[in-house]
């Protein structure tokens, strides 16, 4: 019997793989010339054929920072910030995390993964098709549990890729003291995840804490990340945003997979995330190229949240070029491979290569750099994507005037 494979892509102006280091369901079978390609290949082996004439290839994006579980949205809040309100101001007058916190924990389940699945539609449709999500707007056990099993429905029901994340560190609840919500954390809540864990009821990949100053400090940190990573849970957390704590050094002494933020970061955590080989997670803001000259991977992430409502990772590379001096090979490989490698997925997404999953973009321009320069312009560029071999969205823009 003939093999038949998912998908073709043929006659592409150009192929942008990333990086090459080097005949299962939905992975990269080969990439090559077209001439190549199909003497080995003939297109009767394969059940869809697209013709990229005049069309790019790309990686599929990798989103390696969002929150999307929430209920009660915060665009009253902007107008606060607007006004000069700092983020810390927002969170003690009542607003910021502990809202969203009211809100999440009084919504059914059901509009929590409906909310999810529209705002992971938009991600998808703007060309991520790998995102990380975390819990974190619950702060006690019941509701981050919720979260977490909402994340699970959205992984087991949409094609797009999922790394979960356990958040439940996110701020200190109201009424609790940073001992009780880390004695809560670890004696309550971690134990019930790791039961759920085993049984295989849900399946978390990441531990988050918030460290930072009047939130969780270096020694509530250590051992809530500790805890996690004990049982088998990459450490992927919030570091040196808001103010420089030295999370950069903890975050490489316990052998973390990456640290998001790093606005406040100093030279001596640069340093330590180099030799540890531990990924900076950039929401684009802070020292992208003295991180890039130190040796540190640097990845993005949207930061989608109810404080910072960005679904495009497309903007996020141009905010990163803009902003942070960021190249855009650079940006490419920031929300591509490093992304991936941010959350423990280097191995089978992130690039185009034989052997990876086959999760890709296709666009509507003869250079894939277009999808950064056109700031705004991503949802006409992006005509199809594609998620395991297989088309998950086209964005036929045939229009009659």
């Amino acid at each position: 019997m003939t093999t038949k494979y998912r998908l073709l892509v043929k006659d592409a102006s150009q192929v942008v793989v990333v990086c090459d280091r080097g005949e299962n369901d939905g992975l990269v079978k080969a990439v090559g010339p077209a001439d190549s390609i199909a003497a080995q290949y003939p297109e009767e082996m394969f059940e869809k054929v697209i013709d990229a004439t005049g069309m790019c290839v790309v990686p599929g994006l990798v989103d390696a920072h969002t929150h999307p579980v929430w209920a009660g949205d915060r665009v009253h809040e902007f107008a606060m910030k607007l006004a000069g309100a700092t983020y810390m101001d927002v969170h003690r007058a009542g607003g910021g995390i502990h809202f969203t916190v009211e809100h999440t924990r009084a919504a059914p389940f059901a509009d929590l993964l409906a909310t999810l699945r529209a705002r992971l539609g938009r991600m998808l449709r703007a060309g991520s098709t790998l995102v990380e999500c975390k819990s974190g707007y619950g702060l006690e056990l019941d509701t981050e549990v919720k979260m977490l099993e909402v994340i699970e429905a959205a992984r087991r029901s949409l094609p797009l890729g999922i790394s979960s994340t356990y958040c439940g560190a996110h701020a200190v609840p109201r009424g609790k003291t940073v001992a009780e919500a880390t004695d809560d954390i670890l004696r309550v809540q971690l134990p019930v995840l790791k039961e759920r864990l085993s049984s295989g009821e849900l399946r978390v990949d990441n531990i988050d804490v918030f460290c930072e100053r009047g939130v969780f400090d270096l020694d509530a940190t250590r051992a809530i990340l500790q805890a996690g990573k004990d049982m088998g849970l990459h450490i992927n957390f919030h570091g040196d945003e808001l103010h420089p704590m030295n999370s950069a050094q903890l975050g490489a002494e316990l052998g973390a997979l990456a640290i998001s933020h790093l606005e406040e970061v100093t030279d001596e955590g640069i340093a330590a995330m180099a030799t540890a080989k531990t990924a900076a997670v950039l929401l684009p803001q802070p020292r992208a190229r003295d991180m890039l000259d130190a040796g540190v991977i640097v990845a993005l992430g949207s930061d989608f949240n109810p404080n910072a409502y960005c679904c495009s990772m497309p903007l996020v590379m141009h905010l990163a070029c803009v902003n942070m001096k960021l190249s855009m090979p650079e940006a490419l490989a920031a929300a591509t491979i490093n992304a991936a490698y941010a959350l423990g997925r280097s191995d089978t997404h992130g690039s185009l290569e034989a052997g990876k999953q086959g999760d890709l973009l296709l666009l509507n321009c003869r250079r894939w750099e277009h999808l950064i320069y056109q700031l705004g312009g991503h949802h006409e560029l992006i005509r199809y994507v594609v998620v395991k071999g297989q088309v998950v969205h086209d964005n036929d823009q045939t229009l009659d005037f």
